[in-house]
């Protein structure tokens, strides 16, 4: 099946900074907020932090070499905004900058397209003292560190994706809790996604202006996390339910981009519970900048019910319940997530469908997966190899569906920082032994790699 994607398809590989780069004091960097969160007793498992991560800053001509033996042509990366630009606000560090100056020189030196995404959730310290995304004046200082990055690395790079996972920065860090900075208010988390949304369109903006007053070409993008809310039944306060929850979690953060209007069923929902989102003059159409890519980033759906488990349908401030639950039925990775390849094929169809007229590209895809390296520290990740060719099958299937797939980023590259979750979640397609920093593909990467061969080839074999 996968062998019948074009031989054009772009095959990349996942990070970010935070989960890799270490070097969190050097070169001028200053804390971000999951430097400041690391340290809340409890927030991380183990209690780890991204002090060394995969130590990437030191290492990276080499994972640049290794990145070339897998056989992609495009690595995803991200920049991290307090290495760049350490409060927030003013000049550039030129030291911080000269780190991904670099970076950029090697992966084109080794035949690889840099894939730079602004933002993946690492926002100095400085700005959430001054109120964080939920504060309109982010946006503003998001867009002025785009142009900063802009000016030093737009001669080389093409493709720009302003913000990773915006439903991640606003829900899990600003309504529940479980992500940097750790704040819980619902209202907040509101402020939060509007906010991100304006600074993403207002650097897209001046990205756009950059590049046409230097006579280059960009490819801009924003890659958001989706995933379907299904009802657990046909009862109608399930399908109420997940219509709530599609709404918060899918087109809350879609339609304004691709459509310039927040959904009109999201406006009320929220009005019927005091919230508003602080739009103004101007906003929707700076959100709604033109793009010439979609990212998607998918790694489950939900089942959805609007009861609670005490059979309410009301929470105890009013809300109405929106509840996920297990389909029951599927297998699980490490991290307890059901694998649901069928279900990716449904949401790129659907992508394709609602938001005509843009090329997606999968930017993160994989799955955590309880790692056992043998004597020679090789894994063989029969799971994870099963798991990323099941998600390969359903690009190709909803391809079949109309939707303009181009290119899949495998995530991740290396185990790293798992966030909240630390050490212990490995989405590596490569081995880190973090006690000596060896990188070790597993056989997941060198499955991978054949696979692109192949497809390149054009060989038609499996």
């Amino acid at each position: 099946m996968i062998h019948e994607l074009p031989s054009d398809f772009r095959w990349g590989v996942a990070t970010s900074a935070y989960q890799i780069e270490g070097a969190v004091a050097e070169d001028g960097r200053t804390p971000s907020i999951w430097d400041t969160f690391c340290r809340v007793p409890g927030a991380i498992d183990n209690g780890d932090t991204g002090d060394v991560a995969c130590d990437h800053y030191h290492r990276m001509p080499e994972d640049v070499a290794l990145i070339k033996t897998l056989g992609v042509d495009t690595y995803r990366f991200s920049v991290a905004w307090p290495r760049v630009q350490p409060t927030g606000s003013g000049p550039a560090n030129e030291r911080g900058l000269a780190f991904y100056d670099r970076l950029v020189d090697e992966l084109l030196g080794a035949g690889i397209d840099p894939w730079l995404t602004l933002y993946h959730w690492d926002l100095p310290q400085e700005l959430e003292d001054a109120g964080g995304w939920p504060n309109r004046d982010t946006a503003y200082r998001f867009a002025d560190y785009a142009e900063l990055v802009y000016a030093r690395l737009g001669d080389r790079v093409e493709h720009w994706t302003t913000l990773n996972e915006a439903w991640c920065s606003a829900w899990l860090g600003y309504v529940k809790g479980v992500h940097a900075p750790g704040r819980r208010d619902f209202a907040d988390g509101v402020r939060a996604v509007h906010h991100l949304l304006l600074g993403h369109g207002l650097a897209a903006g001046r990205l756009r202006a950059a590049a046409a007053s230097a006579g280059r070409t960009v490819d801009l993008a924003i890659t958001h996390i989706l995933g379907n809310s299904i009802p657990a039944s046909d009862d109608p306060v399930d399908v109420e339910a997940a219509r709530r929850g599609d709404a918060l979690s899918f087109r809350m953060y879609m339609d304004p981009v691709f459509k310039g209007a927040y959904p009109e069923d999201l406006v009320a929902d929220l009005a019927a519970i005091g919230v508003e989102i602080p739009v103004q003059d101007g906003d929707l159409a700076a959100i709604a900048e033109p793009l010439d890519t979609i990212g998607v980033n998918y790694y489950r759906s939900e089942k959805t019910t609007g009861y609670a488990e005490d059979g309410s349908t009301a929470e105890a401030d009013g809300r109405p319940v929106t509840r996920t639950i297990d389909f029951g039925d599927r297998p699980r990775t490490h991290i307890d997530w059901e694998v649901m390849p069928d279900d990716f094929a449904d949401l790129l169809a659907r992508v394709g469908r609602d938001y005509p007229g843009y090329p997606i590209v999968i930017t993160e895809n994989g799955a955590a997966y309880d790692d056992s390296p043998d004597a020679d520290g090789f894994v063989e990740d029969a799971d994870r190899t099963a798991y990323l060719e099941a998600h390969l099958g359903a690009v190709v299937e909803a391809r079949r569906r109309g939707a303009d797939v181009r290119g899949y980023f495998a995530w991740s590259l290396m185990d790293n920082f798992e966030w909240a979750y630390g050490y212990d979640k490995r989405f590596g397609i490569v081995r880190v032994d973090y006690a000596t920093q060896l990188r070790t593909p597993k056989r997941s990467a060198l499955w991978l790699r054949d696979v692109i061969a192949r497809v390149r080839r054009g060989d038609g074999q499996e």
